[in-house]
């Protein structure tokens, strides 16, 4: 009795340190990195870890362990003997334990085509057979008092357990193998049994986060990056880009759109927050001010209107606002912000000026009082607007870092989709602590013979 309350005892701390050591990370391969040293260093034994991309795919190497080295995360000597035994337990007629020429564990067959030299029978995918099992491991006794384990080539003890849940389609497979010692115990057997279950809880969490951030990330993209087309005089490119890796979707936006008289109405927007909040309000805004901009009002009256509306709804979030009517056939653009850094534009040359605005309220608040600013904008000028994600770093004041951008230098002759990505390269955009959305117009050259021109009574 004291011998089986002390296995149960080492069990049961082994389970524990399961639970602390397994599944640290997102990572995929980082957990089966895990799984497979705990394995090897509780069960001394050659432990390789098998994963497929989805259930029912072919399955790969993604981590191996001995307790030889016991922190090993690559391909071991014992770790590729093992899973080769697993893979043709009857060993090709080889003697237990004998190598075979080229290198070859015990019951590895060469890929065909594959050179002499190259054998890297850890890295051949394998898969799964009908009943779940790899390759070469016989479907156990029904009868069979521990149903996933197998022995390998030359006489191994060796184990098998899916990477699965109860009920569930295989993520992959575990396979332990013990060279110099007895057979697993019951209580061994239960460990790997756990540990599988645990990995592949935290895989398939992994999985349906990474699945969800992906959709969130597409749903972000398609809001901010179908812009309504302006009019073919008008060159533009945007680009918007997440807060991170893990982020889902935030309330930075940019929208154009095509106005009266060859014009069009250029916006970049930024909701206050992050989330799916956040992306509900920006959707909001985005087709407020589609609906207000269509009455072809001043882009200051635009932003009096929307705020206006907005301001109706308790409900929703401020937002900062940037508008730009550009007018190519008299080579002017109009801009009015509600609360927004003010848009750059970088000349023929590659330099840099940032243009200056009245600063007014953001939306929602209300309160109103926008005013309008109109500079010239040539033909060979880019207008740059974005949100402060592009620019601001945390505890540095807003003026050097609009400086940094003011400073920079582009290639003479750069064009809206040069402009994004030199800009965003050069401020690393990529690694920004917010959300950011850059938009980038250019007036497109007017051939000689080209007769079209602004009518006389098109509104100021």
């Amino acid at each position: 009795m004291a011998e089986r309350d002390e296995a149960l005892l080492a069990r049961v701390r082994a389970l524990e340190e399961a639970i602390r050591e397994i599944g640290t990370t997102l990572d995929e391969t980082t957990t089966c990195r895990e799984l497979a040293g705990f394995l090897a260093r509780h069960l001394r034994g050659s432990v390789t870890v098998d994963l497929a991309a989805e259930p029912g795919a072919p399955a790969r190497r993604v981590a191996s362990n001995a307790a030889s080295d016991g922190a090993s995360d690559g391909p071991s000597a014992g770790a590729s003997a093992g899973a080769s035994a697993l893979a043709d337990p009857a060993g090709e007629g080889a003697a237990p334990g004998a190598a075979r020429p080229g290198g070859l564990a015990p019951g590895v067959t060469r890929p065909e085509g594959l050179r002499r030299d190259a054998v890297q029978p850890d890295r051949v995918p394998f898969a799964a057979q009908p009943d779940g099992l790899p390759p070469g491991v016989a479907r156990p006794r029904p009868d069979a008092p521990t149903p996933d384990l197998a022995r390998g080539g030359g006489g191994a003890p060796g184990l098998t357990v899916p990477l699965a849940l109860h009920g569930e389609a295989p993520l992959g497979f575990v396979t332990v193998l013990r060279h110099d010692g007895p057979a697993f115990s019951a209580d061994e057997t239960e460990v790997v049994r756990h540990a599988a279950r645990l990995a592949a809880r935290h895989l398939g969490h992994a999985r349906l986060l990474a699945a969800t951030e992906d959709t969130a990330l597409h749903l972000q993209r398609a809001l901010v990056a179908e812009p309504g087309r302006p009019h073919p005089n008008l060159e533009i490119a945007g680009a918007y880009l997440p807060a991170g890796p893990r982020t889902l979707v935030g309330g930075d936006w940019f929208e154009t759109v095509r106005l009266h008289f060859g014009r069009s109405l250029l916006v970049v927007g930024d909701v206050m927050g992050h989330g799916l909040d956040a992306a509900v309000d920006m959707n909001a805004y985005r087709t407020a001010l589609r609906e207000v901009a269509a009455t072809d009002l001043p882009p200051h009256r635009v932003l009096r209107h929307l705020d206006a509306v907005v301001a109706e709804d308790e409900g929703r979030r401020p937002a900062t606002c940037l508008l730009v009517r550009v007018d190519p056939a008299r080579g002017a653009a109009t801009f009015a912000g509600a609360g927004h850094l003010p848009p750059a534009v970088f000349g023929a040359d590659g330099s840099a000026e940032l243009v200056r605005l009245p600063v007014g309220p953001p939306l929602g608040t209300g309160v109103g009082g926008y005013e309008p600013t109109t500079r010239p904008l040539a033909p060979g000028e880019t207008l740059l607007l974005f949100t402060d994600g592009l620019v601001e770093r945390r505890g540095e004041d807003i003026d050097v870092s609009l400086a940094r951008l003011a400073d920079l230098r582009l290639p003479a002759g750069s064009g809206p989709e040069q402009v994004v990505e030199e800009v965003l390269r050069r401020l690393d955009a990529h690694h920004a602590e917010d959300d950011v959305a850059v938009l980038a117009a250019r007036i497109r050259p007017r051939p000689d013979h080209d007769t079209g021109s602004h009518p006389p009574h098109a509104p100021p």
